[in-house]
């Protein structure tokens, strides 16, 4: 797949289609847009936003299987010590990052509150390792999250408040 840049009127189709068809998250041509271009920034195609981003209650968020892919492809390194329905345990390595084990399971997901206990109890396995690549990959090497969280996490997140509107103030022309 070439990297040649995508122009904007291009992605902009293509954004459209992704919203009218409901796939990938995207609800509004804006919404899919933005993950495009995220893609784009990161030197993808546009359209792999559709394989590795979610939009979860208007936020983007990056999948657990993408953060991993880019924290292997940059040199980083993972030891599974655990993977079952009953926790995940790993230790991951970047020669930037350092090194470091974390673990997920039961106990630490009720302590985080998840919201999502029904997705845990039918894919614990499954939910457990992404909840511990997004730890381990955030820990050791942040670059390949895009600075995103994992579906999973932008669900808890508790919604914003509305704090108003922002008022912009031209810079008094008295003060040059």
């Amino acid at each position: 797949m070439s990297n040649a840049l995508v122009p904007l009127d291009q992605m902009q189709t293509m954004a459209a289609a992704c919203a009218k068809s409901g796939l990938f998250g995207a609800k509004t041509p804006e919404q899919a847009l933005t993950i495009m271009l995220l893609a784009q920034a990161e030197g993808r195609h546009p359209m792999s936003a559709a394989k590795d981003y979610d939009i979860i209650n208007g936020k983007p968020a990056k999948k657990a299987e993408a953060m991993l892919r880019d924290f292997l492809a940059s040199g980083g390194k993972v030891e599974w010590h655990k993977l079952d329905d009953s926790g995940a345990e790993a230790t991951f390595s970047h020669p930037q990052g350092g090194s470091v084990k974390i673990d997920w399971n039961e106990k630490r997901m009720k302590q985080a509150q998840i919201s999502n206990a029904a997705m845990y109890s039918k894919y614990p396995r499954a939910m457990y390792r992404s909840r511990c690549v997004s730890e381990g990959v955030r820990t050791v090497c942040p670059s390949a999250t895009g600075g995103l969280y994992v579906p999973e996490e932008v669900r808890a997140f508790t919604p914003e408040k509305n704090m108003g509107a922002v008022e912009v103030v031209a810079p008094d022309d008295r003060l040059k």
